[in-house]
């Protein structure tokens, strides 16, 4: 799914950076320790604060974001998050994901991130068609995913360009 909104997004001449956490695995996290030095920690960190907009995607682990992505977001504060809209995207094995999706939002909430109105779940017969449309490269998004995805960038517009004039 991630890929096929970066596709997407790029097909309307919207710069995306994918930051892959099973290609850049980060340590487990733990308020004790410092991680500045962890290369994938940092670029993480510096990627999110460059960022108008962020999407954040998960499979839905018996009823939760998977682990990886839950140890990701407390890498990181909210200066990182604060103001920013993000989109809830999960993939399920069942019809939808709606209990990773609430997770995701509570957790945006508390880092002071911007929840966009909509979400994107797909699961079922959905999330097999979009399994082999990637294996094909020929992936699209559906109109519901285009959807909340379109949402989700009028409301960075929206608030890139408020902050834009505040700043003026």
């Amino acid at each position: 799914m991630a890929k096929a909104l970066e596709a997407q997004m790029n097909r309307l001449f919207v710069e995306v950076k994918l930051f892959n956490l099973y290609e850049t695995p980060l340590p487990f996290y733990s308020p004790d320790e410092i991680f500045n030095r962890h290369e994938g920690v940092r670029e993480l960190q510096r990627l999110l604060m460059e960022a108008d907009g962020v999407i954040l995607t998960t499979p839905e682990y018996h009823g939760g974001m998977s682990g990886v992505l839950k140890n990701a977001l407390d890498h990181l504060g909210q200066m990182h998050f604060s103001g920013k809209p993000v989109l809830s995207v999960s993939s399920a094995g069942g019809a939808v994901g709606v209990s990773s999706l609430q997770q995701m939002q509570a957790t945006i909430r508390n880092l002071h991130g911007i929840n966009s109105p909509e979400w994107i779940s797909i699961g079922g017969s959905q999330r097999a068609i979009y399994e082999s449309e990637a294996a094909e490269g020929t992936i699209v998004l559906d109109y519901r995913a285009k959807e909340a995805l379109s949402i989700f960038m009028e409301l960075v517009k929206k608030i890139s360009n408020q902050v834009k004039a505040e700043i003026s």
